[in-house]
């Protein structure tokens, strides 16, 4: 069994989600970070998963574009979804609805890992929104450990359950 995990982050929160789910997936698993990889041949895996932050309320483009340029393959994968974010679960759902393709959300196992804001990585402008929005100015974590194990163990049992449909 081959994993292709892709992500991309801003301020690694979700290369720190990326490690910790790539630990708890069984078979192979490869990491590519879409800031630095470009070259992703999305055929060579049995499954997929994708994964970014929601920044500022956008998914962060590398992701929507790897998404957009694999669209086709992408579909007959087996595929996981997750994004990262400090806002509450519903309305990250409602992002994650947003930013990615129907054709994916509806045949994917979906995760929501979480966030932080770390002042200190963050320049003027987003240290100023942050505290607009969010109304504070220390540092802050919401890393759900539990829910990346969650959706680890997903993927692993329907892969485990294809590959014993095709023995």
């Amino acid at each position: 069994m081959k994993t292709l995990i892709v992500y991309a982050t801003k301020h690694e929160f979700t290369k720190n989600c990326v490690v910790r789910l790539s630990e708890k997936l069984h078979g192979n698993v490869d990491i590519f970070n879409l800031k630095e990889d470009k070259d992703i041949v999305v055929s060579d895996y049995d499954n997929v998963i994708i994964g970014g932050p929601i920044y500022m309320g956008q998914m962060i483009k590398e992701v929507k574009q790897f998404c957009l340029n694999n669209s086709e393959a992408l579909t007959r994968e087996k595929i996981g979804l997750f994004v990262c974010g400090m806002s509450d679960s519903e309305k990250i759902t409602s992002e994650l609805n947003q930013y990615f393709p129907e054709t994916l959300i509806s045949n994917a196992t979906i995760g929501i890992f979480g966030g932080a804001f770390v002042f200190k990585n963050m320049n003027f402008f987003e240290r100023l929104i942050i505290k607009l929005v969010s109304k504070t100015n220390e540092d802050m974590s919401n890393y759900k450990e539990k829910d990346i194990d969650e959706f680890a163990e997903k993927m692993n049992s329907e892969s485990s359950e294809e590959e014993n449909g095709n023995n």
